[in-house]
């Protein structure tokens, strides 16, 4: 019987079960990449801006990395409950004659649309930009805060 062995499974040095899924998938990519030929994959692009949102009881605080990105070249839009995030990241001009040996970073426009749980009160929003992290304060509408409420006897 001949075993024919696709990849380094199981293996001992897992993180978590996600890991492992992950790992499946791009195991299963590359083989139904292998029946199709590599004519008919298309390339994957990431999200851009990677991004975290927080929260606390009168603010969502969204967090974005922008390298490189200028500030009067980005463009942030609030309407009722969602963010916008816009703008064009540029590279450097390589020679014509330069040879990638690997290319990560894309340019050209972007546009991220951040959907958030309750209504902002966006006459308030206020963003700042340091070292090519974007940090927009997004203070939630009156009506969407948590109200206490007193319980007479």
């Amino acid at each position: 019987m001949i075993l024919r062995r696709f990849s380094d499974w199981p293996s001992s040095d897992l993180r978590s079960p996600f890991d492992e899924l992950e790992r499946m998938r791009r195991e299963l990519d590359k083989l139904s990449g292998d029946f199709t030929g590599s004519v008919f994959r298309l390339p994957t692009a990431g999200v851009f801006p990677l991004v975290n949102v927080t929260e606390d009881p009168d603010n969502y605080y969204v967090r974005a990395e922008l390298p490189g990105v200028k500030t009067d070249e980005l463009g942030i839009s609030v309407t009722g409950d969602t963010l916008t995030l816009s703008g064009e990241r540029k590279l450097p001009e390589q020679s014509e004659k330069a040879s990638y040996h690997r290319r990560e970073r894309e340019a050209g426009s972007f546009s991220r649309v951040i959907s958030l749980p309750s209504r902002l009160d966006v006459d308030k929003v206020k963003a700042h930009a340091e070292d090519g992290v974007l940090t927009v304060v997004l203070p939630k509408a009156e009506s969407a805060k948590p109200r206490q409420i007193a319980v007479k006897s």
